[in-house]
């Protein structure tokens, strides 16, 4: 298996965006066939690449070594559990599954089969995100007692497309919380407490496109946080530890540039522009230094770089399956933190 044939299920934002660009653009993998209903767009970006109208048909492939998922959460735990039981391997867009036991069903298939099954958690690849991870475990913060991370938004209207339609696995605490969490307990593991406020606060919405979430550590406090109604974003991260405190504004820049036509190896791929840099707040006693810190370079492409390590030399994947069904797990714990409205504790 020395160049991986990858079949992508959806050809929308996840497919087109954040999949298909970084596997064309991988020696390793070959971009052999998307199921799509619209076959032009597939071919006017890649002119090479066989497209079919049903996941059966390329599930059924005997060709494709690799199946990523990008269709809606709805068929997630359908088309994975289809894709595994005929021998594929699997990378399926996050958030994992709508509901824990068909995370653990999964689960057991890709043992089963003895097929590989990862989580596409790319924001662990976001250059802040990296950033922080180096400030934390290199001391320079020192014992953290507050982090907070916030997706911020300003959408007023409510779309028409199924993230925010009333459907199981739909909502932004699906969507974007599942990467804040999954950012959280990379950190600094499972929490003891979860309190969550979470409810559709946009007229006509009808899924979740609020959530204020706190996860509670002994000492430590980690808020997450997203909304629809930001106009003037506040900072991305704040961390406040013993020795410092780090703040950062702005979004890695990785997104706009896969939309702009980026890719990875290409001059200045994943690189932070200056005025974004976070800012690191130092000192002892009443003296304190404050100075720009570069963010490290994201590296989206290193979830692929590992998805390869596993598959040929049988190493973990980038994001086991167990560790996205923890995201998961905390995403239903706030759900019902929110509705009754009081303190959970984490069994």
């Amino acid at each position: 298996m020395s160049i991986i044939k990858v079949g992508i299920i959806g050809y929308g934002l996840s497919g087109a965006v954040f999949h298909a660009p970084l596997i064309s653009r991988l020696k390793e993998f070959e971009l052999y066939k998307i199921a799509s209903s619209n076959p032009d767009k597939v071919h006017k970006d890649y002119p090479e690449t066989l497209v079919v109208a049903s996941p059966d048909a390329l599930i059924n492939d005997p060709q494709v070594d690799l199946v990523v998922v990008c269709a809606p959460n709805t068929s997630h735990f359908s088309l994975t559990s289809q894709a595994l039981n005929a021998g594929k391997h699997v990378v399926l867009e996050k958030p994992f599954v709508n509901r824990l036991e068909e995370g653990e069903e999964l689960i057991r298939l890709a043992a089963e089969n003895k097929c590989i099954l990862s989580v596409y958690q790319n924001r662990r690849w976001d250059g802040d995100f990296l950033t922080i991870k180096k400030l934390i475990e290199s001391d320079v913060l020192g014992e953290i007692y507050t982090y907070e991370s916030h997706f911020d938004r300003f959408r007023l209207e409510v779309g028409n497309k199924w993230r925010e339609q009333a459907l199981e696995g739909s909502g932004i605490l699906f969507d974007l919380g599942a990467h804040l969490i999954d950012q959280a307990l990379q950190l600094f593991g499972k929490p003891q407490t979860i309190w969550a406020d979470a409810f559709p606060q946009r007229p006509g919405a009808t899924t979740i496109d609020y959530f204020h979430l706190i996860l509670g550590y002994e000492r430590l406090r980690v808020i997450l946080h997203s909304g629809t109604i930001n106009k003037k974003p506040g900072p991305r991260f704040q961390v406040h530890g013993t020795k410092g405190s780090y703040i950062k504004y702005g979004l890695d820049p990785q997104e706009d540039a896969l939309k702009r036509g980026m890719r990875p190896g290409d001059s200045g791929w994943g690189k932070e522009s200056s005025e974004l840099y976070g800012e690191l707040f130092t000192g002892a006693g009443e003296l304190t230094l404050s100075g720009k810190i570069e963010t490290l370079p994201g590296s989206y492409e290193a979830f692929y770089n590992v998805i390869y390590t596993a598959l040929t030399d049988g190493t973990p994947p980038p994001v086991t399956a167990q560790e996205a069904l923890e995201v998961i797990k905390f995403i239903q714990l706030a759900g019902q933190s929110s509705r009754e409205k009081q303190v959970l504790l984490v069994d």
